[in-house]
């Protein structure tokens, strides 16, 4: 089988280049950032002679895959035009700084339609993707992410995500599969069956050709809740069993595999965790030990 790609979310504190010694330090196989802090609308420029040294360094790594994640603030399915045109600008801010850092995947959470409906909601974030790459154009990936349907968010069908990709023909978009977002949004993965039925359901309405990354979280809350709350693996509702099926997936297994749940002091949790996986997947433990 072949070896998975297992990472976390790794800080660029002190500079966007020191992420990769920490993902190094780990022993990731992938990983993903942030690229600028993702609580504010406005930060300065990528510093260039750190984006070269964040090139040089994973040019000398193992690490096979990166991602950056957008800024929460963003809600391109915002009714109100201003915010909108916000949210749009920064989109594009950050699909720059993937360009520049020569990282291929942006994910991003479609975005809430707080209280306009579904259909105006998805309406909105197809105009902005479509403003977007009138702009920035095609080079990155943008990586929509399952949500687990909390208050107004978006995402949280399948469908949705298919009814966007649809639109923006025009393209390069494909699907980050959050385990515990789609689990709350009532996508059953306690079971090997139930696992196996999720996997046909969105081969169905998206494609597995168009699954680009998962994020692996168990989830605090119960299967429908529609509640965002990340659990450790195997202690949450989701629990062994699940996890265990969709790593142990032929069809899923190249695909990266990124962990957002409790690090820890020093990343401890965060390697007890991917070492676990390892195991589920029947690899030895590749990380270092906690």
């Amino acid at each position: 089988m072949t070896r998975q790609l297992f990472g976390c979310h790794v800080s660029i504190a002190g500079g966007i280049d020191k992420s990769i010694a920490r993902a190094e330090s780990l022993q990731l196989g992938a990983m993903q950032i942030f690229s600028k802090n993702a609580s504010r609308w406005h930060s300065p420029p990528l510093d260039l002679p750190a984006v070269e040294r964040f090139k040089l360094a994973r040019s000398q790594t193992t690490i096979g895959y990166i991602a950056v994640h957008d800024s929460y603030l963003i809600n391109l399915a915002s009714p109100e035009q201003e915010s909108w045109q916000r949210s749009v600008d920064a989109f594009c801010d950050e699909m720059e700084r993937c360009a520049i850092l020569d990282i291929q995947d942006l994910v991003m959470h479609p975005g809430a339609h707080l209280g306009s409906g579904e259909t105006a909601g998805l309406e909105q974030i197809m105009s902005a993707i479509d403003q977007v790459r009138d702009r920035v154009g095609d080079q990155v990936r943008i990586l929509l992410e399952t949500t687990a349907g909390q208050g107004t968010n978006l995402g949280w069908r399948f469908e949705h995500l298919a009814k966007i990709i649809d639109r923006c023909h025009r393209g390069n978009l494909a699907v980050c599969f959050d385990s515990c977002h789609v689990f709350a949004a009532g996508y059953d993965l306690r079971r090997p069956e139930d696992v196996k039925a999720v996997i046909v359901e969105f081969d169905k309405q998206i494609g597995l050709d168009r699954l680009a990354l998962f994020h692996l979280n168990d989830s605090k809350k119960s299967c429908g809740s529609r509640v965002d709350r990340h659990q450790l693996i195997g202690q949450g509702e989701i629990g062994d069993s699940g996890f265990r099926t969709l790593l142990r997936e032929p069809s899923l297994a190249s695909i990266p595999k990124i962990i957002e749940t409790p690090s820890g002091p020093d990343h401890r949790d965060d390697l007890l965790t991917l070492n676990l996986l390892r195991s589920m997947c029947g690899e030895e433990a590749e990380t270092c030990e906690p």
